[in-house]
């Protein structure tokens, strides 16, 4: 049995094409694997408190602690093991104004921490969340797949990467905003490679 842990990331709702594609997968990978266990934490619809001055000091162990700092960071390490426990990482990653959603840029910012996730060696940063594959679902209204302005995923490929989280399969659903049938096209390439991560696993 393998445990699964689903991030959803749009504000959008049931307008969310990213949300429906990581819907689909849990649906299909269920179908493939019953005995799994599932768990999705909508980062939309259970905000998460963003960072500050009083919540980086609490995370960072600095000092006696008030009742919002002891928990931000037991919330912290609850979202850590999350990530710890499971096998595989589904993570929504859609683009907004070039960049990811705040509350996705909250929960990373949440999960990375020194001596926990990562670690400072004499070769440099050490990710310690290791051993397990992850899929990025991104959904983008343009065509910016492999160019410069292709923010949102590199963002996300980086600060995973740098936590240990290196075996990424990416799904990526672009000109969703360019008419019908590019929309099409866009969320055909997805729900492929993501049928393709389920069929590998």
């Amino acid at each position: 049995m393998s445990n699964i842990l689903v991030i959803q990331s749009s504000i959008l709702g049931p307008y969310s094409q990213s949300t429906k594609l990581l819907d689909n997968f849990a649906v299909e990978w269920k179908q493939k694997h019953p005995a799994d266990n599932i768990v999705v934490r909508d980062l939309a619809g259970e905000p998460l408190p963003v960072l500050d001055g009083e919540i980086i000091a609490a995370l960072g162990g600095n000092g006696e602690l008030n009742e919002r700092q002891k928990a931000a960071a037991e919330l912290s390490l609850a979202l850590i093991e999350e990530v710890k426990t499971a096998d595989y990482v589904a993570i929504a990653v859609p683009m907004y104004n070039f960049g990811i959603p705040v509350q996705l840029k909250t929960w990373i910012d949440l999960i990375c921490r020194a001596g926990i996730t990562f670690s400072y060696t004499e070769t440099g940063p050490q990710g310690l969340l290791t051993d397990k594959k992850v899929l990025i679902v991104t959904t983008t209204g343009g065509t910016h797949r492999n160019t410069a302005t292709d923010l949102a995923l590199a963002h996300a490929q980086t600060v995973l990467s740098f936590v240990g989280l290196k075996d990424i399969t990416v799904a990526y659903a672009e000109a969703l905003a360019m008419g019908p049938e590019a929309q099409e096209r866009g969320l055909t390439d997805a729900t492929n490679a993501i049928q393709a991560f389920i069929a590998a696993h």
